[in-house]
């Protein structure tokens, strides 16, 4: 069999590869049945690889848990029996891959005869049980993290994991467990408990999600709790505070027709009680600032969501030497609440949000996603906090081992609340300054980088890249602490990456070097930072 690994990274996904492959469109004419279903999980390290077969790794396959079979099969879109489809099989790989307990999964027909086909559901794990030791910088400010993460507890794909987090805001200490299978169901549970120096913050989700493109129903409910001192900042210095207390609850219900003509129209409704309460801090340690406003809006909304079965796999794109999964389709999104003081809110409001998302091109050439969203309020015809972001990222994919990046995004709000104020800064984009470094109601950001992925692969742990990159970027509009504004701002820089193949697979550590080409004189005339983030 034909095939491209690095390693066991299935370059030839969701079928086999063309030279073996039966045609499957004369499969699926043809009313083909899947015959046997095969689930292959294979452990973090393949010892029949000489370059793997060493004391660590084999001790490291010893201690790990592999996930088990029935976590596995109980996410297949299919069974023995059913009649054979393409598109499930692709969309099974797509939702196995999505696990962070997985590094890989390859979906694929592995013989053909007498009107069956056999499956072969093949994926490897990766180090499941982490202490997690954090040190990180970026703007300027330092951020440490300290505890223990287990992604796949017993094999059974759940995770447990006890931190204390350190940054410049508070000190957190958190305990969050997370099922995405309850009861081996499609109904996923989150837990998060959190202890911070200046207040808390609890959530619990349970939702059943529209887990595939074909499902017909979904329902959920959403629970936050969250108390905090909140900081207003002017060139990155905080500049007044004050205490933030928040109480969330939602619980909707969704219903779909599946997927009809390679399109999903899904309808959700609910209700949602959304309350804000602002105080001066009690010992405040900055001048006395702005207060936002109290708010309570409690509404039944109504929400559609539109879209296009349309999706492409890639490497070498945001991460480095693994499957990646791209939506190139078009999906609309609108959601309208009626808020009223009837249901108890403080006042009569209409809440919206509306987004659209389209890709176009080949990830193995020239691609472009686009990205746009509106949400707001409008108060007896007086528009409130509206909010209206773009994204617009180009891939140039000059070889395997080269990629040219570019992304242009902006925000521009109108009448926004005091607490949804827009930051720039060196964690949102603009590496070569600090943290939260300018504000106001409305930002856009440019970001170029010639991205380069190596084959070095060092103690077939990491595999690295790197960057090289330019940011321009401002904000519009006043900050409510009256700072400057410096107009246009501008970094370089390069940096490293290094993406780790055997745990915490949704995590690549970056180490940059930004230069600042403008603001103020109190600048570093160097910013480094070094972070974990989703992507490249």
């Amino acid at each position: 069999m034909l095939r491209l690994t690095l390693p066991i990274v299935f370059l030839c996904t969701s079928v086999v590869c063309a030279a073996e492959e039966p045609d499957t469109k004369v499969l699926e004419a043809a009313g083909t049945l899947i015959g046997d279903v095969t689930i292959v999980n294979e452990n973090i390290f393949d010892l029949d690889n000489p370059d793997e077969d060493r004391w660590l790794y084999r001790w490291a396959n010893r201690l790990h848990v592999v996930t088990r079979e029935e976590v596995i099969r109980q996410q297949l879109l299919f069974g023995t029996g059913d009649v054979f489809s393409e598109r499930l099989l692709e969309e099974t790989a797509r939702i196995l891959r999505s696990n962070r307990y997985l590094y890989d999964a390859d979906v694929r027909i592995v013989s053909s005869s007498d009107g069956e086909v056999d499956i072969e559901v093949r994926s490897r794990d990766v180090w499941s049980l982490l202490p997690e030791i954090e040190l990180s910088r970026s703007g300027g400010e330092n951020r440490t993290a300290i505890g223990l993460e287990e992604t796949n507890l017993f094999g059974r794909g759940q995770l447990l994991r006890a931190k204390h987090v350190s940054t410049v805001d508070r000190d957190s200490n958190r305990l969050d467990f997370e099922d995405n299978h309850l009861g081996g169901s499609w109904v996923s549970l989150f837990l998060r408990l959190a202890d911070n120096s200046d207040g808390h913050s609890n959530t619990l989700s349970v939702v059943r999600p529209f887990h595939e493109l074909d499902a017909h129903w979904s329902a959920g409910g959403i629970l936050v709790d969250d108390e905090r001192r909140t900081a207003l900042y002017s060139l990155g210095e905080e500049a007044a505070e004050y205490i933030h207390e928040r109480r969330y609850g939602t619980a909707f219900g969704g219903w779909s027709k599946g997927l009809q003509n390679g399109w999903v129209r899904r309808w959700n409704a609910g209700i949602v009680h959304d309350e804000h309460r602002f105080t001066d801090v009690a010992e405040p340690a900055l001048p006395p600032g702005p207060i936002p406003a109290d708010r309570e809006l409690v509404y039944p909304f109504v929400s559609l969501e539109i879209l296009e079965d349309s999706y492409e796999t890639s490497s070498n794109t945001n991460y480095i030497g693994r499957t990646e999964d791209f939506f190139m389709g078009t999906r609309l999104a609108a959601s309208i609440g009626f808020a009223n003081e009837n249901f108890g809110a403080d006042r009569d409001a209409i809440v919206y949000s509306a987004s659209i998302n389209r890709g176009f091109g080949s990830l193995q050439g020239r691609s472009l996603f686009l990205s746009a969203s509106a949400s707001g309020r409008d108060e007896d015809g007086r528009s409130a906090n509206v909010i209206s972001n773009l994204d617009i990222r180009y891939y140039s994919k000059q070889s395997d081992k080269r990629l040219f990046f570019v992304e242009l995004s902006g925000s521009a709000g109108h009448n926004l609340d005091l607490d949804s104020t827009v930051r720039l800064g060196g964690q949102t984009g603009l590496r070569g300054y600090p943290l939260r470094y300018q504000g106001g109601d409305s930002k856009m950001l440019l970001t170029i980088e010639q991205r380069y992925f190596t084959d070095w692969y060092p103690f077939r742990l990491f595999r690295v890249g790197g960057a090289i990159f330019a940011d321009v970027g401002r904000t519009w509009g006043d900050n409510p602490v009256g700072e400057r504004n410096y107009g246009w701002l501008k970094d370089v820089g390069f940096g490293l990456r290094l993406a780790p193949t055997r745990f915490s697979k949704d995590k690549i550590a970056h180490l940059d070097f930004a230069f600042p080409l403008d603001g103020d004189p109190s600048i570093d005339e160097v910013q480094v930072l070094l972070r974990t983030k989703r992507s490249f």
